[in-house]
This record gives C-alpha cells, sequence and structure tokens, in this order.
C-alpha cells in the first residue's frame, strides 16, 4: 500500500495524509533519532509541524536529491523545512547529532564512546609517464615545417 513505508509500518498519528517514502523514519529509527534532537525553544511561536515531520522532509530531499521548492504535497512548507534545516546546520545540530549518534554505537558495541586513536590513508597515483615541464608543456610547431599553425 502507498501508506506503508520499508518498514511495513502502517500510516501513524503523526503523518498527515500523505504518501509514505522510503526515506520516511521508522518508529525504532524515530525513536533513536527523537533523543538527540534538540527541543523546542522555551519562547517564540511553539511548532506547528513535528519534528517528524520536517525530518522526514529533510530526508526526502537529501535522499531524492530534488530542489526545495519541489517539495511533495503533504510535507510541511518547503520554507519552513528550509529554515530549520539551515538553523540546525548554522548551529552546529547536524555534528552533534551524528556524534552522539556514533557514540551510541560505538557504547552499543562495547566500545569506548570516544574513538581513542584515527587512521588517515593516502594513496599515490602517478597520473603521466613524464613528470615536470615536460609532460605539461605542448609542443610547438613553426608554420615552415607543415604550413599551418
Amino acid at each position: 500500500s502507498v501508506f506503508e513505508n520499508r518498514a511495513g509500518i502502517g500510516q501513524s498519528q503523526w503523518m498527515s495524509e500523505r504518501k509514505v517514502y522510503p526515506s520516511d523514519v521508522t518508529d525504532a529509527e524515530w525513536s533513536v533519532l527523537e533523543t538527540v534532537l534538540p527541543p523546542a525553544k522555551a519562547t517564540g511561536r511553539p511548532r506547528k509541524h513535528t519534528l517528524r515531520e520536517m525530518v522526514n522532509a529533510m530526508f526526502y530531499l537529501v535522499r531524492s536529491g530534488c530542489p526545495w521548492r519541489y517539495l511533495p504535497d503533504g510535507f510541511p512548507p518547503w520554507q519552513t523545512v528550509y529554515s530549520l534545516f539551515r538553523a540546525w546546520e548554522r548551529d552546529g545540530v547536524w555534528e552533534q547529532i551524528n556524534t552522539r549518534l556514533t557514540q551510541q554505537v560505538r557504547t552499543r558495541a562495547g566500545r569506548d564512546a570516544q574513538a581513542s586513536a584515527g587512521i588517515i590513508g593516502s594513496q599515490s597515483v602517478k597520473t603521466t609517464r613524464k613528470g615536470g615541464h615536460a609532460a605539461m608543456t605542448a609542443g610547438r610547431r613553426s608554420m615552415d615545417a607543415n604550413g599551418t599553425s
């Protein structure tokens, strides 16, 4: 059915009547994700759209690669989603989410929450047989040799 996502979760209360997309978070994913999202601000207008709706819209955009203005009906307005996405980007929320989720995964795997070492790899690849000036300079022909330039 169009109202079931990849995990077979039916249409829930959190969804306005819209098609469910493969990019939508499952209930299990949401239970983890909502613990690392920033809480609503104490001041200002109350949220009109749930964070889950906003995150689903952001994930749809990232997964599909569509422009913001092409966000399908049923999601919050693209301007609202864009504003929250940019605010989270500006405030470092995406980095915090990534860090906290990585720490949770490491802890559940029985490892220290913080990595103790990092490995940076590099590989050299030769791109030409000749190096230096000879490889980068095109040969010049004189007009006397073949009559053309």
